[in-house]
C-alpha cells in the first residue's frame, strides 16, 4: 500500500506455519523457533544482528499464533532494503546456537509457570483447548512436559520443513513504490526453500460444547464461556461485530452497564470474538466473587438474549460509530495498515479497501442482528470456571436451556 505522506515504512512477513503444525509430542516448538531465529545466523551473532537492526533504527517484533508466525518491522524508507535484508538473513540462515535454545526452553517454562499466577490468561488458555480441541486449541508455549523433549535438532527440522518462500505472505505500507518493494522481496527471498505455494486450507475446526471447573484458591472467580458464531469471511461477520459492540463497546456496552455498574456483580466483564480460519466463536468473560458466580453466569447469558429482544436504534448507532472510529484511527498508524493488509490476504486472499469494510458495518440493522441471534443461538456452550467453586447445576441447566431465572 503506497502511502506517500507517511514518514515510515512498515512491513510484515507472515509465515503460514504456527503452533498447529507442532508435533503432538513437541508442543511449543514453533514458538521456540521464532524466539531463537535471531540468536545467531551464518553471518551474524545474536548481538551483532541486534546491533545491525539498531543501527538503522528498526523497530521489530515477532509472534507465534495458531496458524502463522509473524515478523513485523517499522523503519525509515531509506533503510527499507537493509531491514528486509536482515530479516532475510534471520529467516534463511539461522544457526540456532545450543546455548540460546536451552535458554529459550527455560524461559518458556518460566512463562508457563507465570501463567499459573495470571488467572484471566490461564482461563483463556483452558477454554481455548477445551473449545477447539488438541490442535486448534493449542497454546503457543506448549506444556512443561513437551518442552522437556525439545532439542536443538528439533528446531532445525521444523525450520527446514516450514520456512520457505512458498509459505510467506508479505505486506508493506508506507511512502515506497510497489516496484521497489517487489524488487527487494525478490532479492531477499528468491530461492528460499520450497517455492511452491503452501496449502491454504485451514486446520479443520471443531467446537466442543462442555463445562468444566478448575479449582484454584482465588479471591476473584473467573468465568469464561463461548458459543459458535461466524468466521471472518462470512457475510454476517459485520453483524457479529456490531452485536459485540452493543454488548461490550466500552463503558456504554450492555455488559459493563448492566452486569458491573447496575448490579455490581463483577470486577471486569467483556465480550469478544475469535476467528481462526473456518470457524467463528463468541466469548464472554467475567471476574466475580465465588458467591456471585451463578448469578453472574446467568446474567451474562441473559444480556445476550436481551440484545435479540429490546435492541434500540440509539444503541445500534453507538456500536457502529465505535467500530468505525476504531477502524479509522487504527488506519492512521502505518504499522496497523500493514497488519490489516496481511489479515486481508490471510483470510480473503485479497486486499479489502477500508471503504468496503465501513460500508459493510454501516449496513447492519436491528433486524439483521435479531436474525443473526436466531441463526446462531447460544444453546451450545463451552464453559470454564476457575476458582474456589463450580457453577451450580441449577444455573447451568437453566441458562443452557435459555431460561431466565
Amino acid at each position: 500500500m503506497h502511502l506517500p505522506t507517511r514518514s515510515v515504512v512498515a512491513f510484515q512477513i507472515r509465515l503460514l506455519a504456527g503452533c498447529c503444525v507442532d508435533p503432538s509430542d513437541r508442543l511449543g516448538l514453533a514458538r521456540l523457533v521464532e524466539e531463537t531465529l535471531d540468536k545467531g545466523t551464518e553471518h551474524f551473532s545474536g548481538q551483532t544482528l541486534s546491533d545491525a537492526f539498531d543501527a538503522i533504527g528498526a523497530g521489530r517484533s515477532s509472534g507465534t499464533g495458531r496458524e502463522t508466525t509473524t515478523f513485523t518491522c517499522t523503519v525509515l524508507p531509506e533503510h527499507f532494503e537493509r531491514a528486509l535484508e536482515l530479516h532475510g538473513e534471520m529467516l534463511r540462515r539461522p544457526t540456532f546456537p545450543e546455548a540460546s535454545v536451552t535458554a529459550a526452553v527455560e524461559l518458556a517454562r518460566q512463562e508457563l509457570q507465570a501463567l499459573e499466577d495470571d488467572a484471566q490468561s490461564l482461563t483463556d488458555k483452558i477454554i481455548s483447548d477445551q473449545t477447539y480441541g488438541p490442535v486448534l486449541g493449542r497454546h503457543p508455549l506448549g506444556s512443561v512436559e513437551s518442552l522437556g523433549r525439545i532439542a536443538q535438532a528439533d528446531l532445525v527440522t521444523h525450520w527446514k520443513e516450514f520456512y520457505a518462500s512458498g509459505r510467506i505472505v508479505a505486506t508493506v505500507a508506507g511512502p515506497i513504490e510497489p516496484k521497489r518493494v517487489l524488487d527487494a522481496l525478490e532479492a531477499t527471498f528468491a530461492g528460499f526453500g520450497d517455492a511452491a505455494p503452501a496449502g491454504r486450507d485451514p486446520v479443520l475446526p471443531t467446537f466442543h460444547a462442555t463445562e468444566t471447573h478448575h479449582p484454584k484458591e482465588l479471591e476473584q472467580q473467573q468465568i469464561s464461556l463461548c458459543f459458535p458464531g461466524v468466521d471472518a469471511i462470512h457475510d454476517e461477520f459485520p453483524t457479529q461485530q456490531v452485536m459485540l459492540g452493543v454488548l461490550s463497546g466500552g463503558m456504554s456496552g450492555r455488559l459493563f452497564t448492566e452486569v458491573r455498574e447496575k448490579r455490581g456483580l463483577v470486577y471486569w466483564v467483556g465480550a469478544w470474538q475469535d476467528t481462526p480460519r473456518g470457524i467463528g466463536t463468541i466469548f464472554l468473560g467475567a471476574s466475580t466473587t465465588p458467591d456471585r458466580c451463578d448469578q453472574t453466569y446467568e446474567t451474562l447469558l441473559r444480556e445476550v438474549d436481551r440484545v435479540g429482544e429490546d435492541l434500540e436504534q440509539a444503541e445500534l448507532d453507538r456500536a457502529i460509530t465505535g467500530i468505525l472510529a476504531s477502524q479509522e484511527t487504527r488506519g492512521d498508524a502505518t504499522r496497523a495498515r500493514c497488519s490489516e493488509l496481511a489479515n486481508d490476504l490471510f483470510f480473503f486472499g485479497r486486499w479489502m479497501p477500508l471503504e468496503e469494510k465501513i460500508a459493510r458495518v454501516r449496513a447492519v440493522t436491528i433486524e439483521r442482528i435479531h436474525r443473526y441471534l436466531q441463526d446462531h443461538p447460544r444453546n451450545r456452550l463451552s464453559v470454564v470456571t476457575l476458582g474456589p467453586r463450580p457453577l451450580s447445576h441449577a444455573a447451568s441447566d437453566a441458562t443452557a436451556a435459555g431460561v431466565s431465572r
